[in-house]
């Protein structure tokens, strides 16, 4: 399969999603380490740069495309404007607060 973009933002738009999930989570990087088995220094690294190894393994035998978009974040869909009002309080956070 030909990918249709590039390595790098590929990996990009995966640490991003996932830096999304984890925050709407409420977990902190230390939190997500300590439960996924997942080093403090490799998580930080892979949210900051993208760079993981098995990433970059799916970018050469392919399937990078279909992991990216399942792991985007879901659209909320409203039905009445006080729900868009609220939803806008819940994104104001950039940071977990819980392990």
């Amino acid at each position: 399969m030909i990918s249709l973009i590039s390595h790098s933002k590929a990996l990009l738009t995966l640490a991003k999603d996932i830096r999304k999930k984890r925050l709407a989570i409420d977990l902190t990087q230390e939190g997500l380490s300590e439960r996924s088995g997942v080093p403090f220094a490799t998580l930080r690294k892979y949210e900051q740069q993208g760079l993981i190894s098995f990433l970059q393994m799916l970018i050469v035998t392919g399937g990078i495309e279909e992991i990216i978009e399942t792991l985007k974040p879901k659209k909320q869909t409203f039905n009445a404007i006080d729900e868009v009002l609220k939803s806008r309080e819940k994104f104001t956070r950039k940071r977990g607060n819980r392990k």
